[in-house]
């Protein structure tokens, strides 16, 4: 997959980088003027993207949207929900060559130099098992939450989670026996160790 630079990337993406990447800070108020001349554009296209990030929980009354503990844990309970239900689904309907494919995600290891990878590999091995419930309103709501999921997977991979790859491989080994109780039950803890951890450095460093 060709990784486009920067200047490639269209407003809405450059907007929604420079908020995960901490560029545009929480307290700074998002406004279409301020924005259309940090990017040298016209508001037109501001106001699109800003009507996209809206939708996608990046920005709530002209901030960026920052969830509470609470918050960020019912966000989880949702997507532990959509997952589970997508995993049963692929256990399903996935063909021996869809495994295989979720399985060449899970062929990677953490490090320093590899982060963007993993970041990119995680992405696609959720992505291929919500993409099993072929449920188009299911698939858009899970891509509203994209920021709060890419923010924790961004955490999880940068402070190095123990056995995040390792659990990986074990829900794929499941569904390749067609252990459809067992998968969920490991892809669940997966995503409730994701949960915990990322909120201790979250917390940490809001806390700091």
């Amino acid at each position: 997959m060709k990784t486009l630079n920067y200047n490639e990337l269209t407003i809405y993406q450059k907007i929604r980088n420079d908020i995960i990447s901490g560029h545009l800070k929480k307290d700074e108020k998002i406004t279409e003027t301020k924005l259309a001349k940090k990017y040298d554009v016209s508001r037109t296209p501001i106001r699109e993207a800003l009507k996209q990030l809206k939708l996608e929980y990046f920005i709530k009354n002209s901030y960026i949207y920052t969830p509470t503990t609470e918050e960020y844990r019912q966000i989880f309970e949702m997507r532990i929900l959509l997952e589970t239900y997508a995993l049963k689904k692929a256990a399903i309907v996935y063909t021996n060559a869809d495994l295989e494919e979720l399985k060449s995600y899970t062929e990677v290891e953490i490090s320093e130099e590899n982060e963007a990878q993993i970041l990119e590999t995680n992405d696609k091995f959720h992505q291929k098992i919500i993409a099993a419930t072929n449920n188009p309103f299911i698939l858009d709501t899970y891509q509203k939450y994209k920021s709060f999921i890419y923010l924790f997977s961004q955490t999880v991979i940068n402070k190095r989670r123990p056995g995040l790859i390792e659990e990986h491989r074990e829900i794929v080994t499941a569904l390749f026996n067609r252990d459809i109780d067992l998968a969920v039950s490991l892809l669940e803890s997966h995503l409730k160790n994701d949960l915990e951890f990322s909120l201790y450095y979250l917390d940490f460093k809001n806390n700091k």
